[in-house]
């Protein structure tokens, strides 16, 4: 009888019980954002979570660090043809010193391959001209800050390279926010603008990245969009770790991809992060990317870098 009664009380208490783990939707703007079961147990302030997550500086400061920090990277920068074979790469342990307020870069070892650089050694594709802007100081320099506030990413005043490194570095670091300058494409990155943000799905949840709680953060284009819609979509998926206690970045991950007639790419890009001391530093970083541009060779690449040993210099 006791059994009976204990399965009958059961039987109309599961449906409460599965409701209760359901995920959950909140509208912030026009974007809907679906919230894991566990995130709702959190009861997290979403509309303040995706402000933040919006206007996001960790990310970038993470990299600013490396210009005031000594370090140790493992570069493996690899060039490919159509078919995916190898034609040119570069294998490189490198060391930054940066001592009162300069910063240079040592070659500890250096394996080439193909035609990495031109005659006149510089670099012959614009891919490790990128990465080497990013890893590598050019003689030494000095006067360099790791400072955030005022000094926002701007194409003022820059043209030629300079002005694609910085188109660059605004994808990169502020993704979701309009680019100047760049022909069809500049306000399709604006994932958290209302006209755009109805064309993604925006989750929350909680997992373990590499043994840490994180929050994560996916945002990816709606698997039901018409053809016309897919043509606006340049950010097929981003994710990124949190740190659930001040919402550092863990690590982050894009799926970029647009196709323009007169310039192409799809890249892939992920980058983990790690602390010294009380600074957010990248410890690794991974690209794979595909990208044309009128009167420029199609350049296929792949890279990695590990950075390691970092120190504050003298």
């Amino acid at each position: 009888m006791k059994m009976r009664l204990f399965s009958a009380f059961f039987i109309l208490l599961l449906p409460l019980l599965l409701a209760a783990q359901q995920d959950s939707t909140v509208n912030i703007g026009k974007k809907v954002v679906t919230l894991k079961e566990v995130v709702v147990r959190n009861r997290l302030n979403v509309a303040g979570f995706i402000e933040r997550v919006k206007n996001d500086t960790t990310f970038y400061k993470a990299f600013k660090n490396l210009k005031v920090s000594g370090y140790t990277a493992l570069n493996d920068i690899r060039m490919l043809d159509k078919q995916g074979r190898e034609i040119a790469s570069l294998q490189a342990k490198t060391r930054q010193r940066e001592k009162n307020g300069c910063r240079s870069t040592e070659w500890l070892d250096e394996k080439v391959n193909g035609d990495i650089y031109d005659e006149q050694h510089n670099w012959n594709y614009y891919t490790c001209e990128l990465y080497a802007g990013l890893l590598f100081a050019k003689g030494t320099i000095c006067g360099e800050s790791n400072v955030v506030k005022g000094t926002e990413l701007s194409i003022a005043n820059k043209k030629g390279i300079e002005k694609h490194k910085e188109q660059l570095k605004m994808l990169f670091f502020n993704p979701g926010k309009k680019i100047p300058g760049i022909p069809f494409i500049g306000d399709k990155i604006a994932i958290f603008d209302d006209e755009v943000s109805s064309r993604y799905d925006f989750i929350i949840d909680m997992a373990e990245y590499q043994g840490q709680l994180c929050y994560v953060f996916t945002v990816k284009a709606r698997a039901d969009l018409s053809s016309s819609e897919k043509n606006d979509i340049v950010i097929n998926e981003m994710v990124t770790w949190f740190n659930p206690k001040n919402l550092e970045i863990v690590a982050r991950k894009y799926d970029l991809s647009y196709d323009a007639a007169v310039y192409d790419f799809n890249v892939q890009m992920e980058v983990e992060m790690e602390k010294f001391d009380d600074l957010l530093v990248p410890r690794l970083i991974r690209y794979n990317g595909n990208w044309h541009a009128l009167f420029r060779k199609r350049e296929r690449g792949v890279f990695t870098a590990t950075l390691f040993g970092f120190n504050k210099g003298s």
